[in-house]
């Protein structure tokens, strides 16, 4: 029987993920779940502004080197976080009558930068 450990890479992740989820929290934002996976990726975080259902995407860099942490959601992260989203709402039709939105929580170093609605669907 193998044991599974935490990578550093994914301590990191769950580290800079808490830290959104508290930051976020703290501006009223409630979590519905985090770390949902799917055959299309992963959302850090899935959270409720009000009515608004918002899929959050929380990055990392150590430094603003090679434009940063929010420079590093592309295009492909953001097409594969739309289908991920769907999915999720497919599996809760109460709140894919919802308002949704797309926020990105960017941590250059120990800089935060909350985008809400950092890109459409």
């Amino acid at each position: 029987m193998t044991t599974s450990k935490a990578t550093p890479l994914r301590a990191t992740g769950d580290r800079f993920e808490s830290a959104a989820r508290t930051f976020l929290a703290a501006h009223g934002l409630r979590l519905v779940q985090a770390n949902f996976l799917c055959r299309h990726g992963e959302i850090d975080l899935v959270m409720r502004d009000g009515d608004t259902i918002v899929f959050v995407e929380v990055r990392y860099r150590r430094g603003a080197a090679f434009g940063g942490a929010l420079a590093s959601v592309t295009f492909a992260k953001r097409r594969r976080l739309i289908s991920a989203a769907h999915i999720w709402l497919a599996g809760r039709p109460y709140d894919a009558r919802r308002p949704c939105r797309f926020d990105v929580v960017a941590f250059d170093g120990d800089r935060v930068e909350w985008v809400r609605n950092a890109f459409e669907a």
